[in-house]
């Protein structure tokens, strides 16, 4: 039970803390449509696809950046 707790401990230790400003995304559905994913700096103009499931150039995006990155 304690190695378990020190796993759970270490997984909590890593995580981002959930306040404003620590968003990865954000979408404006009104007046005009756009997904602004702040992690690379990707704009897309089809929110509803996005909201519908079709995230392939924000996967894409996402493995690029972190490509670059390492």
């Amino acid at each position: 039970m304690r190695k378990r707790n020190e796993t759970r401990a270490a997984v909590e230790e890593g995580k981002m803390k959930i306040e404003w400003g620590s968003q990865i995304r954000s979408y404006v559905l009104h007046p005009y449509k756009m997904v602004n994913d702040v992690r690379t700096e990707l704009k897309i103009t089809d929110a509803e696809g996005v909201l519908n499931g079709d995230l392939d150039e924000l996967i894409k995006a996402y493995l690029m950046s972190t490509a670059r990155k390492s």
